[in-house]
Formats: structure tokens, sequence, C-alpha cells
């Protein structure tokens, strides 16, 4: 694979009237062409999502005080010159003044333009897409993951926003981060004028609803948004990093309250804020807002099943501190991966979640769609660290008296190859194998897995425990997030280093890079597919540009999938 140089034209988006070259290319429609103009009424933007063959849910937010009535409207040109539906509803303190309706009785794979008006303003104007049946030969999504406001401007939602070769935006989660303006990235936050709001790390209701609210003033987020629909689900920062069903690793109840308060205020504020179905509006009842997985069928090319991972089912994580006295030898480090990180029960999803998962894998099977989609949360591929010292890639700790926190930290995983962070799917390998198992049951061992989390990009084959390919994984690095090599102060000469030492020492990396924000775009075909990772040069400034740093085709083969 080559290294190639910013967005190629291609057919499609040269039809479309867009330019390749260094510079971004024209925004899909005229009336996002200045996604920095900013709306008092209006100032969050708008927003769709969570679609189905009829339907797609409508979003915005007006800014006031008092309730307030918002009309909307939906038409099928951008000009609105036949106005297919229209309504009323109220924007009310209750729900933050968010305003979120189902738009339903529409046609499959249609294109619709929705506006909305309040307090004689009206807002920017939105497209949403419903999802098309039938045959179908093509499909673009683009995957994006962790937005940290503090690290920088969401540019590569910018970019997604004008990437004619979108169909719709698969968000992974960490769509916002707790953190106060003195937590992680706050150094860079106040240098770039992006300082958390409130300063505190958020916990209560009134917490959540202002962050989301600061992160949507962003204008590349009020660009994507309003450009192309969402698909979503949520990983950790949504509430507090690394949560699972009893608690969180930031959450001290001692200061913060107690846990469920804490997580039920966050959950409430992700519904007010994203284009996200109600339980209410779903075809299985009696389902709760914690119960955030779907599934999306796009005609009969492709299955995408989205997973909560966070608050349903998950164990508490493994903390390699409390072991680490205990781990002295290979003997050690083999008895600590069976018996503690590979305990049976140590859950993932939930069994609601695998019974749904099974049977839209075993209907895509059934139906013949070539593809079927993970919107995966976190790093599903096994990613034990290599011997970085052995390598002669990192000084040995115990020679450098300089050596960082960091530093002795992946050179004692690397000693005994343990995984790289226990959060991950390395960290519940009873739960994978479940997964693997399910997915074969169903007769859908090749798998695409779409990740978010790690801040790096991805290319990743997958293997069951027998050796068995389970599928690949295609990763996202961060939309501003930063890469872990480099946030742990390894630097811009031996992150790279690093970055190849994964690609050749671990078995199922075929492709990592942890230097770059940006996105990933998979484009789907009947008979192939092609993973773009896109990067943007800069989340330090709003101005910016986009490099495609490799590219990867895939396609199936005896009920298997590969790189080609």
């Amino acid at each position: 694979m080559t290294k190639l140089p910013f967005f190629p034209i291609s057919r499609r988006r040269t039809l479309a009237g867009l330019a390749g070259g260094a510079a971004l290319a024209a925004l899909p429609f005229p009336l996002l062409a200045r996604p920095e103009t900013e709306n008092p009424v209006f100032r969050h933007g708008v927003a769709s999502g969570d679609p189905d063959a009829g339907s797609v849910v409508l979003w915005t937010r007006v800014t006031a005080d008092a309730s307030v009535e918002v009309e909307w409207e939906l038409a099928e040109t951008p000009g609105f010159a036949a106005i297919l539906q229209s309504g009323r509803m109220t924007a009310t303190p209750a729900s933050d003044h968010t305003v979120k309706l189902l738009a339903q009785g529409l046609k499959p794979g249609g294109t619709y333009y929705y506006r909305f008006r309040a307090l004689g303003a009206t807002s920017p104007v939105g497209r949403a897409r419903t999802l098309p049946e039938g045959g179908l030969d093509r499909l673009g999504i683009a995957l994006a993951s962790c937005s940290n406001y503090a690290f920088g401007y969401f540019n590569a939602y910018e970019a997604i926003a004008r990437d004619a070769d979108v169909d719709f935006v698969l968000h992974t989660g960490d769509y916002i981060y707790e953190y106060g303006a003195d937590g992680w990235g706050g150094d860079v936050a106040r240098k770039i004028g992006r300082v958390h709001e409130p300063a505190n790390e958020i916990v209560s209701l009134t917490d959540y609803r202002q962050r989301h609210a600061q992160y949507k003033t962003d204008r590349g987020s009020r660009a994507m948004h309003a450009a192309h629909t969402l698909l979503a689900c949520w990983d950790d920062h949504e509430s507090a990093n690394n949560p699972w069903t009893g608690g969180a690793e930031n959450h001290q109840s001692e200061t913060e309250g107690d846990w469920p308060s804490r997580r039920a205020a966050s959950i409430r504020a992700y519904y007010e804020w994203l284009p996200v179905r109600e339980p209410e509006w779903l075809a299985h009842k009696g389902r709760s807002r914690m119960q955030f997985w779907r599934s999306y069928r796009f005609g009969d090319l492709a299955t995408l099943c989205t997973l909560e991972t966070r608050h349903t089912a998950r164990a508490r994580q493994i903390d390699y501190m409390a072991h680490a006295d205990a781990i002295a030898s290979k003997e050690d480090a083999a008895r600590f991966r069976r018996d503690v990180l590979g305990e049976p029960g140590r859950r993932m999803l939930a069994p609601e979640l695998e019974a749904d998962l099974a049977a839209a894998l075993s209907r895509s099977v059934r139906e013949g769609q070539p593809w079927r989609l993970i919107g995966n949360p976190m790093p599903i591929a096994r990613t034990d660290v290599p011997d970085l010292v052995s390598l002669g890639i990192l000084p040995d700790p115990a020679d450098d008296p300089d050596a960082s926190g960091s530093a002795k930290a992946l050179a004692w995983k690397g000693k005994w190859n343990l995984p790289f962070y226990p959060d991950t799917w390395d960290g519940y390998p009873w739960a994978r194998e479940r997964l693997y198992d399910l997915s074969r049951r169903a007769g859908a061992g090749d798998l695409v897995f779409l990740t978010g989390d790690s801040h790096s990009f991805w290319a990743n084959r997958l293997a069951d425990a027998q050796g068995r390919p389970a599928g690949i994984e295609l990763g996202t690095a961060g939309i501003s997030s930063p890469g872990d090599f480099m946030a742990s102060g390894f630097g811009p000469e031996l992150s790279p280093r690093l970055d190849r030492a994964f690609a050749e020492h671990v078995e199922e990396v075929v492709w990592t890079d942890n230097m770059h924000q940006g996105y990933v775009r998979i484009e789907l075909e009947r008979s192939r597919g092609l993973a773009s990772f896109i990067a943007v040069d800069t989340v330090l400034s709003p101005s910016f540009r986009v490099e495609t740093l490799r590219r990867f085709a895939f396609a199936r083969s005896d009920g298997a999938v590969d790189y080609l």
C-alpha cells in the first residue's frame, strides 16, 4: 500500500461537482457553504439520525429561557419549493430546549431537507436520508470517534461534511468528554481558546447539558450534522472514563454522588442532544434508554449492528496495577491471562443485545446480503504489546533513570506480552469468543468491525482462539483526541517506530497509525469494499488540509473476509 496524497478525484465526486487536490472540496449542498455563520437562536445547528426505511429523527435546539413554539418543515429540495410535511412543537426547559421528532411516512432511500423556525429566526437547512430497500450497489459510511473539544477543532467533522462519497456517518462513541478545564487536554485548550465548560468535571444533568451544548457550537460539528444522517453508539466518556455496570474508573462516590444518578443524568442529556430514537419509537417495546443498540439494513447490500458495551452488561475492568506484583515469570503471565482476564462469565454484551444481534446477522445471511458490519465502541483485535525493549525500540527503564511512567508501563506489558489495554475486548476474551461464536453460528463469520476509542487508525485481521478467521477490523483515529503514543510523550520520532513494531510483531495488526486525527471512509460494493484512512493536518486551527494516508481494499471469499 502506497501513501496517497490528498483526496483523489473519483467519478462520483466529479459528478457531484467536487474538486480533488489539496484543498477541501465544495460542501455537498450550497446551503451548508458557511458553517462558521452563527445563528443566535439555532446556535447549535440541526441534525438527523437513527433512520429506517420510512422514517428519520430530526433535531435542533433553541436558545431561549422560557418555553418556545418551534415550527418544522420537510421537503425534497433544499429550496423548499414544495413542503412535504410540517408541524409545531414546543421547546421547553424540561428538555433543555432541545426539539426532537420522528419524521415518518417517508420513501425508502430518500433524501430530504428540513429546517426549523422559532422566535422570528430560521435554522440552517439540514439534509436527511432514509435507509434504502431492494437493490443497492454502493454504500459509503464515514467512521468517526473521540471528539474532545479541549484538544482541538473538529476539522475531521467538517471534512466528513464535505465528502461526497459519504452517505451516512457512524459515530462509535466518545462524542463528548467529561473532564474539567484542568483535566486531560486542559493545557492545549488554554492555548487555543477551547477550555471545557463547565470548568468542573461534569457530574449533574446541568453539567452534561452544558458540555453537549459547547461541543455543538463547533463549526465542523454543525456542518457534519447538517450534511449527513447520524448512526450512533456510545462509549465511555459520554458518562465517565471506563464505566461498568457498577461504577466507573473516573467516578468517586465520596465526592461525586452515587453512580446510578450520574449515569442517568449523562444518558438523559445524550438523548436530549443527539438525534436518536426514544425507546417508544422502536419496534422492540419495553426497552430502556440504556439499552442503546441498533440494527440498520441497507437494502440487499449490508446490515450494520451497533453495540452497547458499557452500561447493560460489562463486568468490571481488570486493573493491571492490582496484579503487577504477582507477575514475575512467563508462567505467572500465562496464569494471569487465563484466570484473571479470561475468567468465564466476564460479560461485555447484554443477553438481549446478543439475541438481537444473532437475529439480525442470521437474517442478513438468509437474505444473501454480502456485508455484515459491527459498529464497535472499542478495539476487538488482539493487540498484545511486543517486547519493545528486546526489539531495541524502547530503552530498558531499569537502565534509564529518566524513563517516563508511560515508557515503564509499555515496557512492562511488552516484557510479558500482555494486552495493550484491559479495558478493550482484550480484557474480556471470554466475551470476545462468545461474540465470535455467535456470529459463526449465524453463518456470519465474515464480519467487518468498524471501531473507535483508541485514537489510532487500525487495519486488523481477526481470528478466534482456535485460529479461525473472524473478520476484519477497521479502526479510526480520534476526531481531535491525540494518539496514545503521542499523548504519552513518545514524540514524532519514536511513535512511528512503535506503530511499525505493532504491525510487524502483532499477528492481528496489519497496519496502524497513531500520529494523526481524522476518520475512515468505508465504501461497499457488492463484490468488494474499500477503506480510506483520511487525516487532517491539524486540529489546533480551524484552517486545515486533508490527506489520505492509506487505502485497503477487502473482499469476501469462502465465508471469510480479508484484505486484497
